[in-house]
């Protein structure tokens, strides 16, 4: 890995745009991430936040613009690249596998191995003692590493997802919609472990389009509507009524309300 790791900013994308032929998915978004700060990205559905995600973590090269990794431009070919650059990104799928247990999620194509006769076998005992002990650094308490992860609630697998990310070298976590699909004590749960991994040092992205969850957790703002953006905001700077308001969806909403006589 190369580049500056003085520099201010882990990531930096400077005025991307990505095009998918006619398709102007992104056009001149500028985002900076400083190390050891949650920075959001909102916006609503259709706001060029999955191809953003995408340009990050080396699946998509950006159309135009440059993208920064401590201060040096970069060209991803592809998310091993970013992986090798401490990059990681957990999707909404999370890459978890039901049927298999929480220690084989955890190591997923990395696991530990042992020598019996000559072979290379997988050490069941240290995957799940490993799984098991970082886990519960996370904060996440798990009573068997063998037990199937198809056991686990969703906020228990997205946790499992995020502590896998940082132990196995994550400089910069790119969470897309950790808690969509979450109920309220589930949410709490995530977002306790973004913090954690917040005051571990790590860089986190967090993508959503719920203000409610981004807002408490969040250091920065970038807003995105129909791929554009709208600006970027520290906490101390905007409210979490003003970000409703320029989210795609806000006004709407007060004019939806407006029509059927609801006072807010």
């Amino acid at each position: 890995m190369t580049g500056d790791p003085r520099s201010e900013h882990i990531l930096e994308l400077e005025d991307v745009s990505k095009f998918f032929g006619s398709v102007v998915a992104l056009r001149g978004v500028t985002l900076r991430l400083r190390r050891g700060e949650v920075h959001c990205l909102l916006g609503d559905n259709g706001a060029g936040k999955s191809t953003l995600i995408k340009i990050l973590s080396g699946v998509h090269r950006p159309t135009e613009g440059v993208y920064r990794v401590d201060g040096e431009p970069v060209v991803l070919g592809s998310p091993r690249d970013a992986l090798d650059r401490g990059i990681a990104t957990v999707y909404q799928d999370l890459a978890l596998v039901p049927l298999m247990s929480v220690a084989r999620n955890f190591f997923m194509g990395r696991e530990p191995t042992r020598r019996w006769l000559g072979f290379r076998l997988l050490d069941e005992d240290q995957a799940a003692r490993v799984a098991q002990e970082k886990l519960a650094e996370m904060g996440i308490s798990v009573r068997d590493a063998s037990q199937a992860v198809g056991t686990m609630s969703g906020g228990e697998r997205q946790c499992l997802a995020i502590a896998r990310a940082i132990h196995f070298g994550a400089r910069v976590l790119i969470l897309d919609e950790p808690t969509a699909a979450l109920g309220v004590k589930q949410s709490a749960n995530v977002l306790r472990l973004i913090a954690r991994a917040r005051q571990q040092g790590i860089s986190v992205i967090f993508i959503s389009h719920n203000v409610q969850h981004a807002y408490p957790i969040g250091d920065t703002f970038t807003l995105l509507n129909r791929g554009r953006s709208m600006g970027t905001f520290r906490k101390d700077e905007i409210t979490r009524d003003r970000v409703l308001d320029m989210m795609a969806g806000g006004v709407e909403m007060q004019k939806l309300m407006a029509e059927l006589g609801v006072r807010v």
